[in-house]
């Protein structure tokens, strides 16, 4: 690679990051320039940042995860009636968010392992059968009446940080930990690079396929209880479309879509550039689909010039 190739692949999201900022700024500077503004920047970002981390590992193995919304919306309505039914609120996280999302992660893996089929046509239907579950268990009407102890831990602050950002932050330091310090972490890189050789080479292929949905669903299952925190209320059509958000997130922070390459440094920038564009063009009052419109072409873009610097290599 040229000196330019490797600097944009370093720097260059955290470049988009800080013409992004420089454009709101310009934009809308009495509100976007906002210490508070920012705050909640961050805040907003940390549901993205923890689905986009999820959503990396399944496509640093050139698939991909369509079912994190749905697993989102479950989480947080099984967590709720954990809730309601009086369970302790560390115990109904565990068990309604840990546990849902790991379980339908799993479910997940299992099904592309044992029917060979690519994880787009899985993850497709799995999304299907898991929002018809959420509403089968909700009976499509929102869970609410939470303790207040729930609230004030999963929404509320710690030494002034809000508590979703830890939450991101710690997911993402674990799973940079997982990605560059451990043999896991570097079975998962040669099998997204390569899978024949990672499997020539005694790398067990459908186990570190089971353990990145797995991932993926963890981290929509957390990402569900925090929701449902913010919000004070369960909804079971939480999450619909925030797949689209997530793989904006990971692409965006420079995740190859053909596998093998991607930083979690980089994803946590990727989700705080779509935080950022959502909440400034908020300020400017510009309508939701419109922003739609915009993360569609950023995909596409990101895509796009991907491809691009691999075929130059």
């Amino acid at each position: 690679m040229s000196r330019l190739e490797k600097f944009w692949e370093t720097y260059g999201t955290l470049c988009i990051l800080i013409v992004i900022l420089v454009l709101f700024s310009f934009l809308s500077p009495a509100y976007f320039l906002r210490r508070d503004n920012f705050v909640q920047i961050v805040l907003q970002s940390s549901i993205t940042i923890l689905l986009a981390l999820g959503e990396f590992f399944p496509i640093l193995i050139a698939g991909i995860d369509l079912s994190i919304g749905s697993i989102l919306a479950l989480a947080g309505i099984v967590t709720g009636k954990l809730l309601v039914a009086g369970f302790d609120p560390v115990a109904a996280v565990l068990v309604g968010g840990a546990g849902v999302g790991l379980v339908l992660g799993a479910i997940n893996g299992l099904l592309v392992n044992f029917t060979g089929l690519h994880p787009f046509i899985i993850t497709l239907g799995t999304n299907a059968i898991f929002r018809g579950v959420t509403l089968i268990v909700s009976g499509a009407s929102p869970v609410f009446g939470f303790p207040y102890s729930f609230t004030n831990t999963f929404a509320g602050s710690i030494f002034f940080v809000p508590v979703p950002i830890l939450v991101a932050l710690s997911m993402a330091l674990i799973l940079w930990w997982v990605t560059r310090q451990t043999k896991l972490g570097r079975n998962i890189y040669a099998l997204g690079g390569n899978k024949e050789a990672a499997f020539f080479s005694g790398i067990d292929v459908k186990f570190h396929t089971l353990v990145v949905f797995m991932i993926s669903g963890l981290c929509a299952g957390l990402a569900g209880v925090l929701s449902t925190a913010r919000l004070g209320a369960a909804e079971p059509a939480a999450g619909t479309g925030f797949e689209t958000f997530a793989i904006a997130s990971a692409i965006i922070g420079g995740t190859s879509f053909f596998g093998g390459k991607g930083r979690i440094p980089s994803v946590v920038i990727g989700g705080l550039i779509i935080g950022t564009i959502s909440n400034g063009l908020n300020l400017l009052r510009v309508p939701t689909f419109y922003q739609l419109v915009v993360m569609g072409g950023l995909i596409i873009i990101a895509v796009s010039l991907d491809r691009l610097v691999g075929s130059r290599r």
